[in-house]
């Protein structure tokens, strides 16, 4: 039988969580990587849309399966529902977001409000990030801003939190409690830099990294071992990014024209020989986590599933990292019906001639 997870408000309020020693937010994913659980995140591809039940349709699919959602920044230099406003709806619902910052469109001001309102609502985990350039979208003619890359962006994160004051020296009435996390990639030259990279973000305030995809496992853990050999496994937990490939055809393109992304001939090869490609990239993705969790130092997976959310449960499961673990899922409540009635009635409800009276009264 599967043990309920218990990172839950006591109050009936999802999040934030009571507070604990050592921890510097009150959200779940801290939690369960403090406590040695191995953690499994994903992310939320954003919507072209302004329709709430076209975020909630993509987050349900993770129920009781992962321990964090990203949301997206507009990855790729490409518009899409905000970060921000994904969180808004993800948070009212219980559920644990990680807040991605690019620093390509906002300022200094802008970066350091999202983070207060970000907070405010909720939000307990902030992925900063440096973003693509705008020439990678399709509005190529957007002006860059740059303010801040990920380095200046996390010391900034960390001294809102950890001294109470913006970048300006101007006091916070309330600091953000949050979990910083940055992204890493071992697969792209110079690769013995990359390690100290690590060690740059870590100084900078990184708590958690999540790495771009793995589907070479060898030179992961050659990552790894330098990794471990300068000591940054213990400052920081490392989520090894994963993901399924749908086609050989669909790998081609990707290592052609997604910079950043390594996917070796022998991957490609596999993907040829199967009768089910698709099905065979989801097999794949599995193998790869089975593989990865048993590198040392690595403390979770970062599912990445483009176009193929409805495959993470089925990864996750039959990879069995979360040996017996069940991740927070989004349950009914016996009060959901009377609040949604409640909120009906105000709504619907039409004026009376005695409201109507009392506010001509009023003027």
């Amino acid at each position: 039988m599967i043990a309920r997870q218990l990172d839950e408000n006591p109050a009936g309020i999802h999040l934030p969580l009571d507070p604990l020693p050592g921890h510097s937010s009150r959200g779940r994913l801290e939690r369960v990587l403090r406590r040695g659980e191995f953690a499994v995140t994903t992310e939320l591809n954003p919507p072209d849309s302004a329709d709430p039940e076209d975020v909630y349709n993509r987050a349900k699919i993770f129920d009781g399966w992962v321990d964090a959602i990203n949301a997206v920044d507009a990855s790729g230099a490409n518009c899409h529902m905000s970060s921000v406003g994904i969180c808004a709806l993800l948070t009212r619902m219980g559920y644990a977001p990680i807040m991605q910052i690019a620093c390509r469109d906002r300022n200094r001001i802008a970066i350091q409000g999202d983070v207060l309102g970000g907070a405010a609502m909720g939000v307990a985990n902030m992925l900063c990030l440096t973003g693509d350039g705008v020439q990678a979208g399709d509005q190529p003619g957007a002006k860059p801003v740059f303010d801040l890359d990920c380095m200046s962006l996390l010391e900034t994160c960390r001294i809102m939190r950890d001294n109470g004051k913006f970048l300006s020296g101007r006091k916070l009435t309330t600091p953000p409690q949050i979990f910083l996390g940055a992204a890493i990639n071992p697969f792209a030259p110079p690769y013995d830099f990359r390690p100290h990279r690590l060690g740059k973000k870590i100084a900078a305030g990184a708590q958690f990294v999540q790495s771009q995809y793995c589907f070479d496992v060898p030179m992961f853990r050659t990552y790894m071992q330098k990794v471990r050999d300068l000591g940054y496994h213990e400052k920081c937990f490392i989520l090894c990014g994963v993901g399924p490939l749908a086609s050989a055809k669909t790998a081609k393109w990707i290592r052609s024209n997604v910079p950043g992304i390594h996917i070796p001939d022998a991957v490609i090869k596999r993907l040829e020989g199967a009768q089910d490609q698709k099905k065979e990239g989801k097999q794949l993705c599995i193998d790869i986590i089975n593989e990865v969790k048993e590198i040392p130092g690595v403390s979770g997976v970062h599912v990445m599933a483009y176009r193929q959310e409805e495959y993470v449960a089925e990864i996750v499961d039959e990879s069995g990292v979360l040996k017996g673990r069940q991740p927070w899922k989004r349950e009914i409540r016996r009060d959901d019906q009377l609040v949604a009635n409640r909120l009906d009635h105000i709504l619907h409800d039409e004026i009376t001639e005695t409201q109507v009276d009392m506010v001509k009264t009023a003027h």
